[in-house]
């Protein structure tokens, strides 16, 4: 997708994605505001706990969801898909965050140079503090409060998928599992799919897993992804098992659905 139709399929997206849930209604185990020295201020967080968690020792691998609000964001759809595919056993069970959205457009992107992109999110630039607020800070918060068994995984879509792939590219080891849906990696004149090759060369992906979507994006979205791709292809990192799903058949707007039924089980299936 090229950057100067991104406005209007982001107001795509977000009528398809936030569409209320059909099979069930969501209503959180748990809505939290978090301190944050990082970001100077406090996230609100909803927690969904696996059926089981009452009633049992278990502990439970944690899938951070970034746009994870439950009004107008993606914590009410994902929690339904989760309890769908764990109740089919096709899904381990799990403790799902959804951090809710402040500025993502600030929040999800990395600096860019690249004027015309600048331009169009002129307020961009803060994943780097929106990283450490993840990993070093709710990280640490839940792991205090919930039964964790230590394997953490990140979910998100178009500049969310961006920050999925920029954090596991750029610090592999700060989630077990990752899953970037549509990745708007036409940001910046696809410069972090630019910088691909070097930052997969860095190492530190040992035991990560990488599942990675586009719909029928075309033009400098598909560029990013094909680049990231290729040089996955061309240098694998030791120790990474990682899954490219292109799924041509899907919009920008219905990539989501699919690629979270296609990848979370493949993520974290069931033992």
């Amino acid at each position: 997708m090229h950057r100067r139709r991104f406005l209007a399929a982001t107001a795509a997206t977000a009528a398809a994605a936030f569409a209320p849930s059909v099979s069930r209604a969501v209503t959180p185990d748990g809505t939290f505001m978090v301190d944050s020295h990082v970001l100077g201020g406090q996230r609100r967080v909803n927690i969904a706990l696996p059926p089981d968690y009452a009633t049992s020792r278990r502990r439970f691998p944690v899938l951070y969801l970034l746009d994870g609000g439950t009004v107008q964001e993606d914590f009410p759809k994902i929690t339904d898909l989760v309890a769908q595919m764990v109740t089919a056993k096709t899904l381990a069970p799990m403790i799902v965050v959804g951090i809710e959205g402040v500025d993502r457009k600030h929040d999800l992107t990395h600096p860019a140079t690249f004027a015309d992109d600048l331009k169009l999110l002129p307020q961009s630039g803060g994943s780097e503090a929106y990283r450490r607020f993840l990993v070093d800070e709710l990280q640490p918060w839940v792991k205090a409060r919930y039964r964790v068994n230590g394997q953490n995984g990140l979910i998100g879509e178009s500049l969310a998928g961006l920050f999925v792939v920029e954090t596991f590219l750029r610090e592999p080891r700060a989630f077990d599992a990752y899953l970037a849906a549509s990745p708007s990696l036409w940001w910046d004149d696809q410069s972090l799919s630019r910088r691909a090759s070097d930052l997969l060369a860095r190492g530190g992906f040992n035991g990560r897993r990488l599942y990675l979507s586009i719909g029928d994006e075309g033009t400098t979205m598909q560029a990013g992804v094909d680049r990231v791709v290729a040089a996955l292809k061309a240098a694998p990192p030791k120790g990474l098992v990682w899954r490219y799903d292109p799924q041509p058949q899907e919009h920008h707007s219905t990539i989501y659905d699919p690629s979270a039924k296609a990848g979370l089980p493949w993520l974290f299936p069931p033992r």
